[in-house]
């Protein structure tokens, strides 16, 4: 029997966590620069916190049987962990909280196709106790900032409103509204042609579709709605928004009130940041604003506005391997510390212990014996090593460059 990873699982050799770890450190000291800081949550958590109440669906979740009457499963995602975390652990927390995770997510898909993956990276941000416009910018500079980083480019900013679009479907018959709903996320005609609506209404969801596209024209067509004062003034903020944005220049930006999540706690903007280069788009991360997660979990139910975003690590990998940016090797070891006899090798160790302890990293590694002076020589010529240091019994080291 051959042994494999669980189905959807997959297993990451040195050269694959080298790259990723490329991704991810730079990432990192983007979110240190911007005043971020690292929290870590549970990978296991309550089925009621992960579905965020009904915002996730319950089929997406990885469940696991624990014999006791807690419905665990596996985080599909950050976000409602975080906000879990945040309320019920840091109480008396100064606002607003800028918090960044990197970590892996499960999610369950039902598709036919076989080994479906289900194992997930992810590097976001969570600012947490700021709403308004500077918040909202914030984030999605630091999107752009982290791009920078990577030095990736061709890549573009889809932008939508989660309350407007939500307000705009609110005109439909509560008994439609999820399949109009579902359509217009998938820009699915044929599905809003076939429903029973009045003509009034059928034209209201093919404009609610084709409200994408440059800025101020998307704008200007979703004020010429029928608009209530609420729903106005939602839209002068995102006015507001889209100037900032574009006055800043950081990244080409589509406006797209189309633009529906599957995931259903956002209350404002939401966004893609999308990878135009290759001849299918790919998605690189998602992210928007939830103003009332937080109030779920909250003891008093108190509602803290929040807004982030996740990036996918393997896709912004698949982007970046045709750049030649990530690492094509592992690294090679600095030293490799030969005891020339037995009497010699706590020489050896204390030797090799010296080298490590260089203010600078230096990868030092132990011969382990067995092997003649050619065949060491040998490993070392093949693992790249620069330097082997024969060790008398003394301590003394007798140093031989490879390269």
């Amino acid at each position: 029997m051959v042994y494999q990873p669980a189905a959807g699982a997959r297993d990451l050799l040195p050269l694959d966590v080298e790259k990723k770890r490329w991704i991810e450190d730079r990432l990192q000291q983007v979110f240190d620069r911007w005043g971020y800081h690292r929290i870590i949550t549970s990978t296991l958590e309550r089925m009621d916190t992960l579905m965020a109440g009904e915002a996730i669906q319950r089929q997406m979740v990885i469940q696991l049987q624990n014999g006791e009457d807690d419905e665990l499963g596996l985080r599909p995602e950050l976000t409602a962990s975080i906000a879990r975390t945040v309320v019920t652990r840091m109480a008396n927390a100064t606002y607003p909280q800028r918090l960044y995770y990197n970590a892996n997510v499960f999610r369950r898909t039902w598709e036919s196709r076989h080994n479906r993956q289900q194992e997930f990276y992810q590097a976001g941000v969570e600012l947490l106790g700021a709403g308004g416009l500077l918040a909202n910018a914030e984030v999605l500079l630091l999107v752009a900032d982290c791009l920078a980083a990577l030095g990736l480019r061709g890549w573009h900013l889809i932008l939508g409103e989660a309350g407007i679009t939500r307000s705009l479907l609110s005109a439909f018959p509560a008994n439609l509204q999820d399949q109009v709903r579902s359509a217009i996320a998938h820009l699915d005609r044929i599905t809003i042609d076939s429903l029973p609506l009045s003509d009034k209404l059928r034209d209201r969801a093919r404009i609610i579709m084709d409200l994408r596209g440059p800025g101020a024209d998307v704008l200007q067509k979703v004020s010429s709605l029928d608009l209530d004062e609420e729903q106005r003034e939602a839209v002068n903020n995102l006015k507001s928004l889209v100037e900032l944005l574009e006055s800043e220049k950081k990244f080409p930006l589509i406006l797209d009130l189309s633009l529906i999540q599957t995931i259903d706690y956002y209350t404002g903007i939401v966004f893609e940041v999308v990878n135009d280069t290759e001849s299918q788009a790919r998605v690189l991360g998602r992210g928007g604003r939830y103003d009332q997660l937080l109030g779920l979990y909250h003891p008093q139910g108190e509602n803290i506005p929040g807004i982030g975003f996740g990036l996918n690590i393997e896709d912004l990998y698949q982007v970046l391997l045709c750049t030649q940016q990530l690492p094509q090797v592992t690294p090679a070891s600095n030293w490799l510390v030969v005891p020339e006899i037995a009497n010699a090798n706590a020489a050896a160790f204390a030797y090799a212990q010296k080298l490590r302890d260089s203010t600078h990293l230096v990868r030092v590694e132990i011969d382990l014996g067995g092997r003649d002076a050619d065949a060491i020589r040998q490993y070392a010529r093949d693992r790249g090593i620069a330097q082997i240091a024969w060790i008398k019994a003394d301590g003394s080291p007798k140093i031989e460059p490879l390269r």
